[in-house]
């Protein structure tokens, strides 16, 4: 079964940092290009930050860069959002996604269930 599972999520105060990951079962991440999307109540989902399978690409959202850094690790079969400096309109449930091909690819093929991130004092 292909399955995509995030963690690291959890409650931080405003100006606090979390590591998301995103874990591949089933497939090799290597292959993908990997998005990172948010939600949060009465809002569309957004993406926030891509890379692509080479890993030597990446974008992210305006409101996200110089905050957020995306990176993988292939042979953990991981792909984790480090997010530094949160603020409490980071406020949403996290999720990963791949595509076989790279970020601009859409639709994504695998999405993960999600992990909340709540940035509150």
């Amino acid at each position: 079964q292909l399955q995509l599972v995030e963690s690291g999520g959890g409650l931080v105060q405003p100006g606090g940092s979390l590591r998301l990951s995103c874990v591949g079962f089933g497939f090799s991440l290597e292959y993908f290009a990997i998005g990172w999307f948010r939600q949060a109540p009465g809002n569309e989902r957004e993406g926030v930050s891509c890379i692509n399978p080479s890993g030597g690409s990446t974008n992210s959202a305006d409101s996200v860069k110089g905050r957020f850094t995306i990176s993988r690790d292939n042979a953990k079969n991981t792909v984790f959002l480090q997010m530094n400096n949160l603020k409490p309109e980071d406020t949403a449930v996290y999720y990963c996604a791949a595509v076989a091909g790279q970020c601009v690819d859409y639709p994504y093929d695998y999405w993960g269930q999600g992990t909340q991130v709540t940035v509150s004092s």
